[in-house]
């Protein structure tokens, strides 16, 4: 096995049938969705095709579905594009600790421009307490972001109970659910404002989309640019056709094969635990053991920096935390958040299974990862 590719929270190779649809997009109906000619008239019709797709897997309307570039954009769009509009109504903002940097890093610049953020600390499994988010709720709190499922140790939220909390209160809800839709169930009326991000199950990149929902009662926001009406003037620009057309597929080919994709997925995460668990002293695994994504398994091996290890894994792809903070080598929020220190939360491995991986697969890393940390440790007691 030459090479392995365990880091699906990163990202995810394209499916087929995506690129098959994708296709005829960039060289033969290639027309501009607003054009008023048979060439615009059919990118259009594909573009509202992709729409129904993406609806039908979140339960919600077509018309609930915003284009955007990606997860980043929507988180952007949909707390900013509140701040906006609610400016009048309030300028508190309630968020937890484990959040997606393009979310903290939104509420930073909130707080720069004289809005005040309250982040709400997780318990040692990773997941918020609702009626500790509830207990901070202010007569001008404005929105409440949780993400329903975390990208590094794979924590499920309870989204749909913090809903319930928020509606009472009369705070608008965010959810960026970048990480859970196309692997575990989503109903976006779950949320006000739902963000997703084709590359996390089996899209294209650079494309995803925020929702919202219609109702409770409907939810306004101030676009982030100025341009044309594309996207009810929430995101203007010429949307790329063959993009939103792979996001489409990518949801119609998730929603037919959930449950059953979701079960295998988990059986190859358990064996992955499991192994590891019983052949090597040392190994904990962060987050809830049960309330978490079928794919996630973010295990800390005591005695053994993380970096190190993956340096040895010559082939395998795996992570040590989030895609954006490897890139500057910071020590994870999120696993501080657990109670972690620093020395521990270096010893921390993520590993993201998906589609298309194997338990041949499976057992060949963890052959790799028990003879690596063996000999790794032995270099530290010699």
């Amino acid at each position: 096995m030459d090479r392995i590719y365990l880091d699906h929270h990163a990202t995810t190779p394209v499916d087929e049938k995506v690129i098959e649809a994708m296709a005829p997009f960039w060289r033969d109906s290639f027309g501009n969705p607003s054009s008023p000619h048979v060439f615009g008239w059919e990118a259009e019709e594909a573009v509202e095709r992709a729409r129904e797709q993406v609806s039908s897997l979140l339960s919600c309307r077509p018309s609930d579905i915003v284009f955007t570039s990606g997860g980043t954009e929507s988180n952007n769009l949909a707390i900013v594009g509140i701040a906006r509009r609610y400016r009048d109504r309030g300028r508190h903002f309630v968020t937890t600790a484990i959040e997606h940097s393009s979310i903290l890093g939104v509420f930073r610049m909130l707080e720069e421009e004289g809005a005040e953020v309250t982040v709400i600390p997780v318990g040692k499994e990773g997941i918020v307490d609702p009626e500790e988010v509830v207990n901070v709720f202010r007569d001008d709190t404005v929105l409440c972001s949780v993400m329903w499922a975390n990208n590094e140790i794979g924590t499920i939220q309870p989204v749909p109970e913090l809903a319930q909390a928020c509606r009472k209160r009369g705070v608008i809800l965010h959810s960026d659910a970048v990480q859970a839709v196309g692997h575990i169930p989503v109903e976006a009326s779950s949320a006000d404002l739902l963000s997703l991000s084709g590359h996390k199950f089996h899209g294209p990149k650079g494309i995803g989309a925020l929702v919202i929902p219609r109702g409770r009662p409907r939810i306004h926001l101030d676009p982030l640019m100025s341009g044309g009406g594309q996207e009810k003037s929430l995101r203007p620009g010429t949307l790329p056709v063959p993009l939103v057309v792979g996001l489409g597929k990518a949801c119609e080919v998730a929603r037919s094969r959930l449950s059953e994709e979701a079960a295998s997925i988990a059986f190859l995460r358990d064996h992955l635990i499991g192994r590891l668990s019983s052949e090597l002293e040392g190994v904990h695994l962060n987050g809830d053991a049960t309330r978490r994504l079928p794919g996630n398994a973010n295990l800390r091996i005591d005695g053994v920096e993380a970096e190190a290890l993956l340096l040895e894994m010559h082939g395998v792809a795996l992570g040590t935390g989030s895609a954006c903070s490897s890139v500057e080598h910071l020590t994870s929020h999120v696993l501080l958040a657990l109670g972690l220190d620093g020395e521990q939360a270096h010893s921390c491995i993520r590993f993201g299974i998906g589609r298309g991986n194997t338990k041949e697969e499976i057992d060949h890393v963890c052959d790799l990862v028990v003879d690596q940390v063996h000999r790794l440790r032995g270099f530290a007691h010699s």
